[in-house]
């Protein structure tokens, strides 16, 4: 389906009222600059920023890592992996799966 066909459909929702103006505003901006609605919502630039510390470091950086966007202190993240690996290694497993998909500063 092209551009022009899917404003079209748009259009059409919001005559007929099953779209608000606000709604028909963001559909609108996703189809026109699809890059750009993604970055705007603050959950997605926070997880995107998330990078594994080179400074704060035990093991990996992954614990100072999680300290610069959330503003906890490092220490307080090592704390709360230490304390999910006494219930069946979930922290463990988690803290593994960090230092391997979340990239290095």
């Amino acid at each position: 389906m092209s551009l022009s066909d899917e404003l079209g459909k748009l259009s059409e929702l919001h005559q007929r009222g099953a779209l608000t103006d606000d709604e028909y505003t963001r559909a609108k901006e996703r189809l026109l600059h699809p890059g750009s609605a993604q970055g705007s919502d603050p959950y997605v630039k926070a997880v995107n920023a998330l990078r594994r510390s080179r400074s704060d470091r035990w093991i990996a950086g992954v614990c100072g890592g999680l300290a610069q966007p959330t503003g906890v202190e490092s220490w307080v993240w090592r704390l709360i992996f230490a304390m999910l690996l006494l219930f069946g290694g979930a922290g463990l497993l988690l803290y593994v799966l960090m230092w391997i998909f979340v990239p290095a500063e």
